[in-house]
């Protein structure tokens, strides 16, 4: 699994359980940080034409195999069911059709020489969905104890079940953004929010904030770093002081977040993801809301969605439905993802 926020690529190993219900465990993870020069292609890579992105799908596709296989040899994995890949998100804009994540390529399954099941999102917007999220899946089958499930990651995106019909979808951006302004003053990030709790909040930036479209419109929806581009950035360009618009974000973040909890105390919140370490902004979610919020030990935190797109591919494996249409607004509930074997031969089937 690879995040928005370019901290890394997230590999875990798991062993998947079904009995009376789905169990995990998590046997082996790890994060392997991009280097420098991955992260500048990655973080311009919104801009390439269609050769330039067959080209770096191409290479991004070899440069993730070797990860891989240095994972699978470092742990002695020697004949894993399969390897389940999310891939790295360049473009998602669902609206007009189209979603890209490198690395989907027959080749990772012929580098690797094991099944690869891979390119979980096209499916889903070829059938109308937003192909976002597609978590839901898990914490519905693994994570039903909670009324909620929020990952704070290069975006926020909460899963919740209301009317008894699993609902989920991308909130706001929270470490595209902040990793952003933090690298603008040589930080890799704001680490526990300590710079945004040194800044002075900006009472006409935060109100800009709130009155973005996006937060207005039901569900299904999801967001896209071009979604950033187009809303966010441009309102930082009248202030300077990035402490003030760390603090600003920060809060804003927190309240929109919190917006989307029913503040009761006796409903808990599963919060995952690289943003549960940034203290200032978990603190103001707690400040403006009742709702229990429940932090797991530091391996779930960081290596739940890379634990859950593991699941989808068992699901896909095993022909079942691992995509809501409740969720993504697909026109049905549906199985995701391509399948390739060693040989390159695509057993994809919708």
């Amino acid at each position: 699994m690879s995040g928005t926020s370019l901290d890394g690529i997230d590999l875990a190993h798991v062993n998947f359980t079904l009995s009376e219900g789905w169990t995990y465990k998590i046997i082996t993870a790890e994060t392997v940080p991009y280097p420098e020069d991955w992260q500048k292609i990655l973080s311009k890579a919104v801009l390439y034409d269609e050769d330039q992105l067959k080209r770096l799908n191409e290479n991004y596709t070899q440069f993730l195999s070797e990860v891989i296989l240095d994972f699978l040899t470092k742990n002695a994995i020697f004949d894993p069911d399969a390897i389940c890949s999310h891939g790295h998100t360049i473009k998602h804009d669902p609206e007009n059709g189209y979603t890209l994540q490198l690395g989907n390529l027959p080749q990772l399954a012929e580098n690797l020489g094991h099944t690869v099941v891979c390119d979980f999102r096209v499916q889903d917007v070829e059938l109308g969905g937003q192909g976002a999220p597609l978590v839901p899946v898990g914490d519905e089958l693994l994570f039903s104890e909670y009324d909620y499930c929020l990952n704070l990651g290069g975006f926020a995106n909460i899963s919740t079940k209301p009317n008894g019909s699993r609902l989920a979808y991308d909130i706001c951006a929270v470490n595209t953004v902040l990793n952003f302004l933090s690298q603008k003053i040589d930080l890799p990030y704001d680490r526990k929010g300590e710079v945004a709790a040194s800044g002075e909040l900006n009472e006409e930036l935060l109100e800009e904030l709130q009155k973005i479209p996006y937060y207005g419109l039901r569900p299904p929806k999801s967001l896209g770093i071009e979604w950033v581009n187009k809303y966010i950035f441009p309102l930082f360009g009248r202030y300077e002081s990035i402490p003030c618009l760390l603090r600003t974000y920060t809060e804003h973040a927190a309240e929109v977040i919190s917006n989307e909890l029913r503040d009761s105390s006796e409903e808990k919140v599963l919060v995952t993801g690289g943003g549960v370490f940034n203290d200032y902004l978990i603190k103001e979610i707690k400040r403006r809301t009742r709702t229990q919020i429940v932090i797991p030990p530091v391996e779930m935190v960081n290596f739940k969605e890379a634990l859950i797109f593991g699941f989808l591919g068992v699901l896909k494996l095993r022909g079942e439905n691992n995509v809501f249409s409740s969720v993504t607004g697909a026109s049905k509930d549906h199985s995701t993802g391509k399948i390739f074997t060693a040989n390159g031969f695509s057993k994809y089937s919708k």
